[in-house]
């Protein structure tokens, strides 16, 4: 696991370029995310070639858990965990932290520290991330943003008295940065990661000792936990995901249970002209703020999508999603673009003001677990639209977290999270019509 020792460490730069060094020494690389994010891992993907798996014990419970990480390790050569925030860090004290799921999974750590305008008294601070917690096993630090290698040999001399191994570190260059719009909830297409992973892992090549990192953060497969196998596709549900440069904010885990369960198609609302034959659909959360003229001129996609619901069809939304049926969503400037019109409100970006964390939705007998992250809001057009579930956070304060139900459809701004068996009941049973 890379864990960080403070926010700005550098931890998703040094992710992504061990992710492409262990790429290209050949072997398959499994990338996972601590938490609920779903920006990273998208990040993780391209630079591993493969998915990256969210492991998030608030969402899922501790047997999903390791079921996730013994069935995506089970064929892989090297398995790198990035962590959320700084290591310690979860929603209350240590609970819904990457040490937790360090310790759940028993995953070696090794710590990101920021070096920059200091030296030796990074020995306390090492100590301390080693000793606080006797089941995180912390084999080692990598430092970031180091001026020369006499600054690193200070960092060394902290590490042999803190008794944690120096492996390497990143140089202080600007080239290694990723811009900080790129880590939330816009995205500049012009900045190539895939070049930018290239250059991090030429660079963790040349200052890190890889081997020795791999030598520490070795473990065999038969320390891996049981798994429960997935089952084959249970029915034949035609179910259809959007999936292009609007909508993209998906757990895989979700996705791989829709395979389970039926035969999916991904489908653009940007550019096809209409839903495919559809028994479900599903649109995640993404960027229709940066699409909205396209979006909106689409006209035979958003009667296809208002046709269907109206019809009676299956559909979840989230987030973005959500937005996208709307009446119209208003940009930051307040041009306004019309939807698809099933929720009478408009999202709007104006004034924006970002709400995130989890959430557990109670609607009728059910408890949906999620996550809620974005900029924009809704106005009403009319009557307030109510919500058909109560809302709280991870501590259990009451939140205005909205649920929409209209005929079949279910939206709001939760990304809900449906991958573990033992919590989806509400799912199973919204597909069969139950819910």
């Amino acid at each position: 696991m890379i864990g960080a020792a403070s926010s700005g460490s550098g931890k998703t730069t040094f992710t992504l370029g061990l992710l492409r060094t262990l790429k290209n020494r050949g072997g398959k690389v499994r990338p996972f995310k601590c938490g609920p994010d779903y920006i990273d891992t998208r990040h993780h993907k391209m630079a591993a070639g493969c998915p990256s798996i969210n492991l998030d014990s608030f969402m899922m419970s501790e047997q999903h858990i390791h079921d996730l990480y013994a069935r995506y390790t089970l064929d892989a050569d090297y398995a790198v965990t990035e962590g959320a925030m700084e290591l310690f860090d979860g929603y209350d004290g240590m609970q819904g932290s990457s040490a937790e799921i360090a310790g759940l999974l028993h995953i070696p750590v090794v710590l990101i520290v920021n070096a920059k305008s200091t030296a030796y008294s990074v020995a306390p601070l090492l100590y301390g991330f080693k000793n606080f917690h006797k089941e995180i096993n912390l084999v080692g630090a990598v430092f970031n943003f180091v001026a020369s290698e006499s600054h690193y040999s200070f960092l060394k001399q902290a590490c042999r008295d803190a008794c944690v191994e120096a492996l390497g570190y990143l140089p202080k260059q600007a080239d290694v940065e990723i811009p900080s719009r790129h880590l939330g909830l816009t995205l500049d297409e012009s900045f190539c990661f895939d070049t930018f992973a290239d250059r991090v892992a030429e660079l963790v090549e040349k200052h890190v000792d890889i081997d020795r990192l791999l030598e520490l953060t070795a473990y065999h497969a038969d320390a891996i936990p049981g798994m429960i196998q997935p089952k084959a596709a249970a029915s034949s549900l035609k179910i259809s995901v959007a999936r292009d440069a609007a909508f993209n904010f998906a757990y895989e885990e979700n996705i791989q249970l829709l395979h389970q369960l039926g035969k999916v198609t991904f489908f653009s609302p940007l550019k096809d002209a209409a839903l495919p034959e559809s028994d479900f659909v599903y649109l995640p959360g993404g960027y229709p703020e940066l699409y909205l003229s396209e979006l909106a001129s689409n006209r035979t996609m958003l009667n296809s999508v208002r046709n269907y619901v109206e019809a009676g069809g299956k559909l979840l939304a989230e987030c973005g999603g959500m937005m996208y049926l709307c009446s119209e969503i208003k940009s930051a400037e307040g041009e306004s673009f019309p939807m698809v019109g099933l929720l009478n409100q408009s999202a709007t970006m104006e004034q924006m003001k970002l709400r995130l964390g989890y959430r557990t939705l109670h609607y009728k007998e059910y408890t949906l677990k999620g996550h809620e992250f974005h900029y924009s809001h809704v106005d009403t057009q009319g009557e307030k639209l109510a919500s058909v579930a109560t809302a709280f956070t991870a501590k259990g304060s009451s939140v205005d977290t909205p649920l929409y139900r209209y005929k079949n459809l279910l939206a709001g701004y939760t990304h809900l999270y449906w991958g573990d068996p033992s919590r989806n009941q509400w799912f199973i049973d919204y597909l069969n019509g139950k819910l």
